[in-house]
Parts: structure tokens; sequence; C-alpha cells
């Protein structure tokens, strides 16, 4: 044990054991706190801020993402309802999909507007912002965020971007792999991958889908292109 470690314990231990050292080291205290009262006046009114600003923001942000997502129910029907001029723009008397963007910037309402916008775009035959909104979408949910991954990739595809779209669809299959989805995302890759020219890849997917998804509604399907793609390189 070191000098100064000797020394800091035994200094603990008189303040524990004796009275008079804890009523000295009070009193040292309240002499700093007495000579530099600027100084801790200072310190502590930045502390308060800090706490009363993260304490507002939170509310701030939560009572804005309750008002997001109450402005946003509209836009979500038109969506369904593939009325998709007044899901992205709104009908004059509700939010689209890019004010909710506007409006609730930060809030997990907006985010998800990011996603549906995406979507919109896609449907509409516009590949270039469907890419945009859709990268800038982010959740921890593995059904919507796969599925995220998937739409990216189907907008590669239109772009013919091939190998785009396979990496995509790829991640999608591969992010929190579930025997539902990932099977289709893997066939999805396959087509993608082929397109690309690397039949390798492809037949790497549906082995990937003989292997681990038996049960797939795609397995056999998948049986048949692994041996079409071995036949292919021999």
């Amino acid at each position: 044990m070191t000098k100064k470690r000797k020394d800091a314990e035994s200094h603990g231990n008189d303040l524990l054991e004796s009275p008079e050292a804890l009523a000295a080291q009070l009193s040292r205290t309240e002499h700093f706190i007495e000579k530099n009262k600027t100084l801790v006046s200072v310190l502590g009114g930045v502390v308060a801020v800090i706490i009363i600003g993260f304490l507002f923001g939170r509310y701030y942000i939560e009572n804005q993402n309750e008002n997001a997502q109450r402005d946003m129910f509209q836009a979500v029907y038109y969506f369904e309802a593939d009325s998709l001029g007044l899901a992205l723009n709104g009908d004059g008397n509700n939010y689209g999909f890019l004010e909710i963007m506007d409006s609730y910037g930060m809030t997990d309402a907006a985010n998800l507007a990011s996603y549906y916008t995406g979507a919109t775009y896609l449907k509409l035959g516009d590949y270039d912002n469907a890419l945009k909104y859709l990268k800038e979408f982010s959740a921890d949910d593995y059904l919507i965020q796969s599925r995220a991954y998937a739409l990216t990739g189907d907008a590669y595809m239109e772009l013919g971007k091939f190998s785009d779209a396979a990496g995509l669809y790829e991640r999608a299959a591969n992010y929190q792999a579930n025997d539902q989805f990932s099977p289709v995302y893997l066939v999805k890759a396959a087509i993608a991958n082929e397109k690309a020219g690397s039949k390798s890849d492809a037949l790497a997917n549906y082995e990937t889908i003989v292997e681990k998804y038996s049960a797939s509604t795609v397995y056999q399907d998948a049986v048949k292109h692994v041996a079409r793609l071995e036949g292919l390189q021999n």
C-alpha cells in the first residue's frame, strides 16, 4: 500500500471516529463556500439550468410527439386508401406527412412519417425521393425496419441498381431474421443478384432458404433455383 493511500485511509478514519476532526472538516468546507460565494452560486445556477432544461426538453418532445401522432392519423388513412397526394401534402385541414416532418422534427412520429413518405413516393414512382426518406427512417421494431430496408431495395430495383437492391434485401432478411419475412426478402435478393450478374450470390440466397427456412412457402421454389443455378455453374 502506498503512503498516499495510507494517509487517505487514516484521514477518513479520523473523520469517522473523531467528532472534532469532522467538525474541523465541516468548518473548512463552510469557509471555502463563504470565500467563494460567487463561484458556488454560478455553478449551482448552471447545474439548475441544465436539469430544468433537460426536464423541459423531455416534456416538450413527449408533448410534441403526442400532437404529431394525433395529426398524422388522417395522413395514414389517406395512405392506406391510396390517396397519395393527400397523404403527402394534407387536405387543407389535416397535415400530410411532409408537414408532420417539418412541424414535429425529432419526434418519433416525424421519424415514422419519413417511412410513410418514402413508401408514398415509391408508389408514385418517384424513386429518388423514396430513397431519400426511407434512408432517413430508423426504428427498433424489426418488422417495420426490415420492411423499410426492403422498400429501399425496391426503389433501387426500379432505378436499375441491382447490386444495391440485393444488398438492401439481404439486410432486410438478416435484420432480426424470422421465418415469416426473411425467406421472402432472400428471394428478392436472389432475383436482384441474378439481374446484377452475380449468380453465385443468388445461389447463396436460395441455399440459405433451403438450409434455414424449410417451412417457408418459398422453400420448394428455392430448392428448384438451387438446382438450376448449380447446373449453370457446372
